[in-house]
């Protein structure tokens, strides 16, 4: 029996520490874990979860739009945003609670505080040390803005859901995931919104045909699209906010959201009295076990950098509970790897783009398909639906899923089943779809669009 306080000792409760705190105590190690914030971490209180019922309020302005033209006359309500947050409060707040009964029911003790390294096998929370034979840093990502003149009068996407006021005018500075969605969802919602990016086009990682075609739809739905351009600086105006350009123009705004990307939340952690070592992107070096440097010391999520996605960190989370407190399962397997991007229209994908399809097997085969959604044959909306296949022409093994469309995402999920079976162009080309979807088109794509 160790002489420790605890086997395990947690830091941070979101999705990869509250899995691997659950599942180490449910295979009998005493745990603990410490939060500061909130139970859930990012994806619960200020990430996945409210933005995708913002993208739910956003969607349906442009649905009563649609109904017109299927025999729905009416006049489009008013959007009321304090409704709309307060409900969302209260749902985080359920779910902050569910986070917590599932942990005390784990037998695992929660201390509510920010918690410190102290050495390899000590902890503090607030005045208390805790001693632990092995200790789990799970801390998550942090919103980076820039320091520039006036970069103190920005939000980051952590301010954004709880704002005292609707923007009507709002800038977003970046180009990743995260800025795409906001830009999609105050869209939505009735804002005037200008989308600026350093690039020549967001997106950076994505397919080149996903990010063309998001460009172009997205441009439609009245986003104000600028690329190669950023900001000087801000300062409060008679108007608002006043933003000047590094292209030599001015605009006005009532919020400035910065989603300029994230890093590890190693603030006050205590990592000057370990010997933890950080990669040169200033996330924690761990080995295939999540070992870091300090033997006694792991990590797992978006703290050790890599696919900074909420499945991967509680995948994570599982794996090291099972390694060290239960039975070794199948390591995690990061190819093949789904994601969906919640803009307007969804964007889902996985595996390879065409780019890396290139460079690891030389050969493809690539089908492409670009059509009118069914349901706006009537409702009239201009938006086209994209999807790609790119096949491995030596194996002829599907080796990246591409799409932009409604319910992209959901779309996906069953793709990416295929695609970690390995699923033959063949096997797709058998496969008889369900009609009349969107999906069907991913299984009569028949002609090539190219092969080298």
């Amino acid at each position: 029996m160790s002489t420790k306080d605890y086997d395990l000792f947690v830091i941070g409760a979101g999705s990869g520490g509250v899995r691997a705190a659950r599942m180490a105590a449910g295979f009998g190690a005493r745990v603990a874990i410490a939060e500061d914030r909130y139970m859930g971490g990012t994806c619960v209180n200020v990430g996945c979860v409210p933005k995708k019922l913002y993208v739910y309020a956003s969607e349906f302005g442009k649905a009563f739009e649609d109904a017109r033209g299927f025999g729905w006359d009416s006049s489009k309500p008013a959007f009321d945003w304090a409704t709309l947050r307060d409900n969302k409060k209260t749902e985080i707040s359920r779910l902050n609670a569910i986070y917590r009964k599932l942990l005390g029911g784990a037998n695992a003790d929660i201390l509510d505080g920010r918690a410190r390294l102290v050495d390899a096998h000590t902890v503090a929370v607030g005045d208390r040390q805790y001693s632990a034979e092995k200790i789990l840093i799970a801390t998550g990502g942090w919103p980076r803005i820039p320091e520039f003149p006036g970069s103190d009068l920005a939000i980051s996407s952590n301010e954004v859901f709880d704002l005292d006021y609707f923007p009507e005018r709002l800038v977003i500075v970046g180009g990743g995931y995260i800025a795409v969605e906001f830009a999609g969802i105050f869209n939505g919602l009735g804002a005037h919104v200008t989308q600026l990016y350093r690039g020549p086009l967001f997106l950076r990682g994505f397919d080149p045909d996903i990010r063309a075609h998001a460009a172009r739809e997205i441009a439609k739905t009245g986003v104000d699209l600028r690329f190669e351009v950023n900001v000087e600086s801000i300062s409060r105006g008679a108007d608002g906010l006043d933003l000047q350009l590094t292209d030599g123009t001015r605009i006005a705004a009532d919020a400035v959201l910065y989603a300029t990307g994230r890093t590890p939340h190693l603030e006050g952690l205590g990592l000057e009295n370990v010997d933890v070592e950080l990669t040169e992107f200033g996330t924690i070096k761990v080995d295939e076990h999540y070992r870091t440097s300090e033997s006694s010391i792991f990590a797992v999520g978006d703290v050790i950098g890599g696919m900074e996605l909420t499945p991967v960190a509680l995948a994570e989370g599982m794996d090291f509970a099972r390694r060290q407190f239960g039975e070794p399962g199948q390591q995690v397997d990061y190819d093949f790897i789904p994601t969906a991007v919640f803009c307007q229209p969804n964007i889902g994908t996985v595996g390879f783009t065409e780019e890396e399809a290139r460079s690891k097997f030389g050969h493809i085969r690539l089908f492409k398909s670009n059509f009118r959604p069914m349901k706006h044959t009537i409702s009239g909306r201009d938006e086209q639906t994209f999807m790609k296949l790119i096949v491995d022409k030596a194996s002829d093994r599907v080796v990246g899923v591409h799409m932009m469309g409604p319910d992209a995402g959901e779309i996906i999920q069953g793709i990416a089943i295929a695609l970690r079976a390995g699923a033959t162009k063949a096997v797709f080309d058998s496969t008889i779809g369900i009609h009349p979807t969107a999906a069907e088109e991913f299984v009569t794509m028949r002609e090539p669009w190219t092969e080298d």
